[in-house]
């Protein structure tokens, strides 16, 4: 059953059955989003979780631990992938993503004893895998902010993976983190399209508040890639080369992109707004989709789910490549540093 929903500032238009259904809101100054009267509330649960980070084995992901404080985010983008994930909690991967938010409240008491433990081997921790650790609650929980100060504490290195400005409010400690190597952050990106943008991701940072916010990451050292994710056939490959040279004039130093594709229930709440909002061209765009994904809106295999595959694919993957190298983009920042780590910094002050 899917119940239809006109309320504004939000990603999903509908409120589907998860797969399995047999079976406070802050206002954060991201560059335009404003709580609007009569919309659907955020509300947030408390949970005591039992581990935080979480290891990884694709192949084709280039991190191997991740930690995710939040479940669901805020951010409401269309595309995102972990939608689905919310099914497994008995909620809806269309608004209750959005709107029915978990914070894991123990994250940080966690994140310390799992470092400490004697079989912990120290390998760079992604935040920001699934969902955005600075979405909009974390200006309450903090939660991201106390990891970051584990993480600095114990000279642990960290990728950082957002599309929120509001990063900015920990540049003292991402700064400190930067200059011993241990840190990188990752901007995404889809449009510059500021229209477009709203529709795509309502309550991220608007595209030119991002751009500002990479311009005052690298004044402070730190190193910044662009991840353009996703390019979405017909609807947002076009920008691609305008995007790269705008993140490459605030300061970028790498980029990178992953194509768009639809599991599960994504594709039935993508091909909906698609239809809501550019009903005109919507088959063209499910048809450049289903290109790439060998007939189908997603395609999981290893091989060729992050960039696909065929003609469209090709192409794309070609004027990156041209783009990118003329602006002397790197595909990846330096590694981080992973010889500082100390898994008992408070014993070394003792001597």
């Amino acid at each position: 059953m899917t119940l239809k929903s006109d309320n504004k500032g939000r990603g999903s238009l509908s409120q589907p059955d998860d797969r399995f259904s047999e079976l406070s809101r802050h206002t954060v100054d991201d560059g335009w989003f404003k709580e609007q009267e009569g919309s659907i509330k955020t509300t947030t649960r408390l949970e005591t979780a039992k581990t935080i980070i979480a290891t990884n084995r694709s192949p084709d992901v280039p991190f191997e631990q991740s930690i995710n404080a939040y479940r669901g985010c805020e951010h409401g983008c269309i595309y995102c992938f972990a939608r689905p994930t919310h099914a497994y909690l008995g909620l809806s991967p269309g608004l209750d993503f959005e709107t029915k938010l978990t914070a894991k409240t123990n994250a940080p008491e966690l994140l310390r004893q799992q470092l400490q433990a004697k079989n912990y081997q120290c390998k760079p921790i992604t935040l920001g895998a699934n969902t955005d650790p600075y979405q909009p609650i974390e200006r309450q929980h903090q939660l991201t902010r106390q990891l970051l100060q584990l993480l600095n504490e114990f000279n642990h290195p960290c990728s950082i993976t957002t599309k929120s400005s509001l990063i900015e409010r920990d540049i003292d400690l991402i700064a400190e983190m930067a200059g011993k190597g241990l840190v990188n952050v990752n901007l995404s990106f889809t449009t510059l399209n500021s229209e477009l943008s709203r529709k795509l991701e309502p309550r991220a940072t608007a595209p030119q508040r991002r751009l500002k916010t990479i311009s005052t990451l690298s004044d402070a050292n730190i190193p910044v890639a662009v991840l353009l994710a996703p390019v979405i056939p017909v609807l947002t490959d076009p920008e691609m080369e305008s995007i790269l040279s705008a993140v490459k004039q605030a300061g970028a130093l790498a980029a990178n992109y992953i194509l768009l594709r639809l599991p599960l229930e994504v594709s039935e709440l993508f091909i909906e707004w698609l239809n809501h909002y550019y009903p005109g061209m919507a088959d063209h765009v499910i048809n450049q989709i289903k290109s790439t994904r060998a007939g189908k809106t997603n395609d999981a295999r290893f091989t060729s789910r992050q960039q696909g595959q065929g003609s469209t694919a090709e192409m794309i993957a070609q004027r990156f490549k041209l783009s990118h190298q003329k602006l002397g983009l790197m595909s990846n920042l330096k590694p981080l540093n992973e010889q500082l780590f100390t898994p008992y910094p408070n014993q070394l002050n003792l001597f």
